[in-house]
């Protein structure tokens, strides 16, 4: 499961995603849009901006814009930007690789043999759909293949 950051950091992007090209948008508009409590909020965009996704102009017109255009911002991105790794184990973390305390054996875990098709296909899904899609409706499809 996503963490509630992680998923107002992505309802914040999209957002400004929707926003007129070189337009700010002040944190309350964005709060009230997207239902988001202002000061949780201000903290994620503070986060995003650190890590290069937005950046904020002051004054009178001032707010928040994307940094990147939104067809180069992932949701894979995102995710592992606010949530940490997104492997469900950490034997499978791209990121942050740490062995099973309780294993045995990678090559003879049968749980990590499944988890491992599950993190593949989600990495997949994640790291190939952007902001654009989602705005656009046109997530990423990914074929699975039936084995049955």
């Amino acid at each position: 499961m996503i963490s509630q950051k992680a998923k107002y950091a992505l309802r914040a992007l999209s957002a400004l995603g929707r926003a007129e090209a070189g337009e700010p948008l002040q944190i309350s508009d964005i709060a009230d849009r997207q239902n988001i409590p202002k000061k949780f909020l201000e903290q994620i965009l503070l986060d995003l901006k650190r890590n290069g996704l937005v950046t904020s102009r002051r004054g009178k017109q001032g707010g928040y814009l994307l940094l990147k255009p939104a067809n180069e911002i992932t949701y894979g991105e995102v995710l592992r930007l606010i949530d940490g790794p997104i492997a469900p184990l950490p034997c499978l973390s791209l990121t942050a690789y740490r062995r099973c305390e309780d294993c045995n054996g990678e090559s003879d875990c049968e749980v990590r043999h499944v988890f491992a098709r599950v993190a593949d296909e989600t990495r997949a899904v994640l790291f190939s759909t952007t902001i654009a899609d989602a705005l656009n409706g046109h997530p990423a499809r990914i074929a699975i293949e039936e084995t049955v």
